[in-house]
This record gives C-alpha cells, structure tokens and sequence, in this order.
C-alpha cells in the first residue's frame, strides 16, 4: 500500500491536472474524482451538478480511509463548474442552477464526507481551491464568488473544530492566482454582453502561471502553518478601499489578503 493517498477533484485537467502530475510524494495512490476517467490515475466518476452522485465520492472515500494504513492523505476539492456565467438578469436559469449547485454547495459538502471519514489521528488534510473572487465581486460571476466565499469561511470553521477537538484533518482554502486554464481561456471567448470582463481576461492571459507552476506553488504551501485557513497567491484589488458597505481589503505580514470590517469615517 503507498504511503500516501490523494484524492482530487478535476484532475482530468487544468490546475486538478497540474496537482496530480506534481505530487511531491513519492509513488503516491493519486486518485481522480470527475465525471472523465483520466488515462494514468484511478478514477471515481461522479458530477458537482448532480447531487444524487455524491454518495459515490463518500462511499469510497470512507471505505479507503477505514482500510488505509499508510501515512497520510490529502484531499483536494478543484474541480468546479465553468458554465453559468452571466448578468443575473440575463444568465439562464439551467447552467445558473447548477453552478449553484456545484460551485457552492459540492465543495462542502464533499469536504464534510472527507473529515467524517478521516481516522481522529491520521495525518491528512483537506485543501479547497478559492480564488481572489472570495472578496473581490466580479460582474457576470455572482454564484462562482459566492462559492468562494463559502468555502473560505466553511474552512475556517473547520480550522475551529480541529483546534477544538484536538484532531481531524488540516484545512485551507487556497487562492492559487491567476492561472492559464482552459475554462478561463473560454471566459475570455464569453459574449461581453453576458461577462463585461471577457475582454480583460483575454488581454491577460499571458500573465497567467501555467498550471504546472501553480501546482508547484501550492504543493510547497502545504500543509498550512498553525491557525491559517486561507492561503492566498492572489494579487489584491487593484484599490482596495471600502467594500461592501464597509469592509476593508488589508494585506497581511506574509502577502496575503482578506476582508476586515471597518466603519466609514
């Protein structure tokens, strides 16, 4: 049995595909969750949009984790749903439902099923890909921001418990950056009409990271220090201001950046 086992969601491509083939373990059981088999990793077929799929991912994981006698294991939750983009007064109903459905409610519930499985003092962790869209509202992109949001604060809930309890896996959500994907390159190819910022990701993508580098960046990020729930490599706004009524973009000692709530002057 390999001594380590790693689950990721969306390894069939993009930063998924990049996590896999930049494993830093040694011979590590790398396991695929999507709705595609992947030609060189095990493979669990199972849809973000289909709830009704999910038991598949929960099934597995809690029969590999009760088995396993390796020393660690890692799940990764990247994959997400790239359709549903749009103006909310123009976006269609179907693709908007289900990046609901994938983008906010798969990557917690999918987070859950691998904390209840995991053995008390197994050592393991749990990574969540975010983006800088948790703070930043992004016109066209409503249900992907709010995805993110959830997720930064779900892991920090999570973060919370461990420190409670005293075991259970690690937790992070993690910003990887600006990265050169196939589903940003079609966002770049998004009727303006429907996604104002089309033509701003088109013009920048060449200063996206490729997804073996990003990869890379985020591997050598893990595990998270002590008390940390959000890595970010993201750049913050380009002004940070007042937000929502009120908060304040700050950057931390370490790079990073967050929300913090502020009152007007």
């Amino acid at each position: 049995m390999a001594d380590t086992i790693v689950w990721i969601t969306g390894a069939t491509e993009g930063i998924g595909l990049g996590l896999a083939r930049n494993c830093p373990f040694e011979s590590a059981r790398i396991i695929n969750l999507s709705r595609r088999d992947h030609p060189d990793y095990e493979s669990v077929r199972f849809d973000l949009t289909k709830p009704e799929t999910w038991g598949a991912v929960r099934d597995h994981l809690a029969a590999e984790l009760a088995a396993f006698t390796g020393k660690r294991a890692i799940f990764i939750q990247n994959g997400y749903y790239s359709q549903g983009v749009g103006l909310l007064h123009k976006v269609a109903a179907a693709p908007y439902e289900n990046s609901v459905i994938a983008n906010v409610a798969a990557p917690i519930a999918l987070g859950q099923a691998f904390i209840a499985a995991c053995p008390p003092q197994l050592d393991a962790g749990l990574a969540l890909l975010s983006s800088g869209a948790a703070v930043s509202p992004l016109e066209g992109l409503a249900s992907y921001c709010a995805g993110k949001v959830a997720i930064e604060h779900w892991a920090e809930v999570a973060q919370r418990e461990r420190e409670s309890r005293g075991a259970g896996p690690w937790v992070v959500a993690v910003r990887p950056g600006g990265v050169d994907t196939a589903p940003v390159r079609a966002l770049a190819d998004w009727d303006p009409e429907l996604y104002p910022r089309a033509r701003a990701i088109r013009d920048n993508i060449v200063n996206r990271l490729d997804i073996d580098s990003a990869a890379r960046r985020i591997w050598a990020a893990l595990p998270p220090p002590p008390g940390k729930a959000v890595i970010s490599f993201a750049e913050p706004p380009a002004e940070p201001g007042f937000r929502f009524g009120g908060d304040r973009v700050q950057v931390l000692d370490d790079g990073a950046w967050k929300l913090v709530y502020a009152t007007k002057d």
